[in-house]
């Protein structure tokens, strides 16, 4: 099966490092024109454009600030013209444990749930806006494990952010479904990353290793395939669902 993403202009979201650079770069492989978004990390967001054989285009936009994503989607389409898919990525993981002072917790909470819900909401709405003008757009949403099983106490914002994108992309996916518009949803479990290595210096590599069923922890690289394949067009019966990606440590 050749995977042709030819005359698609795709956003991927938190695409400088990690998981979202992966999937750019494979999305490019496959013929997509790509819009890097980064957030601080300028130099490695180009460095991407500069590895991509096909035009790739470089967007900052914080996403723990609402003004500052109202309007982002818009923008691009503007400046580059019709966007047929939107890959929303980017997303922190915060330690608070459950001794913290309620002050210091809620604050984490409300960070973690802005970047992680309420940002990918708005972009989700904007996107659909401009999708329902052609009649066609696909949204691959990267949510987590944590979704599902949930997660240890000091990281429950970030299981509690990532089970909001799952309802999220489940009523796009139902809603617009004929209107031309799809939504998927992958989670991913402990993946081999810049965010992850901070879990990895706690909880050591045995940790993560003893919680799956293959030999070696999951990799960007391992993720950016099945992005690939839903933007493509060739999954669209699948809109709605939610893929699995976590070495067997969670089945369900």
């Amino acid at each position: 099966m050749n995977i042709s993403l030819k005359n698609q202009r795709i956003i991927v979201t938190g695409a400088s490092r990690g998981i979202g650079r992966a999937i750019a770069k494979q999305l490019s492989e496959s013929g997509a024109e790509v819009i890097i978004h980064f957030n601080k990390n300028a130099s490695e967001a180009e460095n991407l454009r500069a590895e991509l054989s096909n035009p790739s285009y470089v967007e900052s936009c914080d996403l723990s600030d609402v003004n500052e994503i109202i309007g982002f989607i818009p923008k691009l389409v503007e400046k580059y013209g019709p966007i047929s898919g939107l890959v929303n990525n980017a997303g922190i993981a915060r330690s608070a444990p459950d001794d913290l002072p309620t002050h210091e917790w809620v604050k984490i909470w409300q960070e973690t749930l802005q970047v992680n819900a309420t940002a990918l909401g708005i972009l989700c709405k904007e996107f659909v806006e401009h999708a329902l003008i052609n009649q066609n757009g696909r949204i691959v949403n990267i949510s987590s494990r944590a979704a599902f099983r949930g997660d240890t106490t000091d990281y429950i914002a970030y299981a509690a952010s990532k089970g909001a994108i799952v309802s999220l992309t489940r009523s796009i996916a139902r809603h617009y479904g004929k209107q031309g518009i799809k939504a998927f949803l992958i989670a991913p479990g402990f993946t081999r990353t810049d965010m992850a290595e901070e879990i990895l210096s706690e909880y050591g590599e045995a940790f993560a290793l003893n919680d799956i069923a293959l030999t070696e922890l999951t990799k960007p690289e391992d993720i950016a395939p099945m992005v690939t394949l839903l933007c493509s067009g060739l999954a669209d019966h699948a809109t709605g669902a939610s893929i699995d990606i976590n070495a067997g440590s969670y089945v369900h």
